[in-house]
């Protein structure tokens, strides 16, 4: 067999062999992501992760350097998740207050929609906003440019950002506690009164909210 034989051969070997470590990864980060909606995830050892994820455990150090970084990784993954779905259900509007709208609704109505992501969410609490992916950057987005065009009436978006995006993570506590209070009439609820804060007025806040 020529070298140039062998070489064709080799080839899928490698290919195959990163498609195993990639599945090992992902089957890792799944793990985590299930161990996050629980309480005292953390306290969870490798052995009982890799357990979880049917994998050897010497295979989590050629992947993770520590449980930490292994619960960042599965948080990252649920953050780029949610910015995928709400690029997904923006809207092409030019209107700062129906982008908010959207953004405060679809969030909100993770609990009904996505309530895995719900979950993992709820448990990041405020540290949700140290965050640069997912929610933050595209409501700060929007938010300095609704204050801009006068839109909003808020001088300071950091403001309404950190107001908005607590409302949105007790709003996720609040169902982790009793998921019968929320449902589609309170997201819409809190969607209305979150566009008040920014200066909506209450009855175009209304239609804001209800007819997205």
């Amino acid at each position: 067999m020529s070298s140039r034989d062998e070489s064709a051969y080799a080839a899928p070997a490698g290919h195959r062999g990163d498609r195993r470590r990639a599945r090992t990864r992902q089957k890792l980060i799944a793990a985590a992501r299930e161990l996050l909606s629980e309480p005292g995830y953390g306290e969870r050892s490798i052995w009982q992760i890799t357990e979880a994820a049917d994998v050897g455990l010497g295979s989590f150090y050629n992947h993770f350097e520590s449980k930490d970084a292994l619960f960042t990784a599965a948080v990252n993954e649920v953050l780029d998740e949610h910015g995928a779905l709400l690029d997904a259900t923006s809207s092409d509007d030019a209107d700062p207050a129906r982008s908010v709208a959207i953004a405060i609704r679809s969030t909100a109505q993770l609990v009904l929609t996505h309530p895995e992501m719900a979950q993992i969410l709820a448990t990041q609490g405020m540290a949700v906003l140290d965050v640069d992916s997912g929610l933050m950057p595209r409501l700060a987005k929007v938010l300095r440019s609704g204050i801009r065009s006068g839109r909003f009436v808020a001088s300071d978006p950091q403001v309404l950002l950190t107001a908005i995006v607590g409302a949105l993570v007790a709003a996720l506590h609040l169902w982790l506690k009793d998921p019968k209070l929320v449902d589609d009439e309170w997201c819409a609820a809190l969607t209305e009164r979150l566009l008040t804060l920014c200066g909506i007025d209450e009855a175009e806040a209304v239609t804001l909210a209800r007819t997205l």
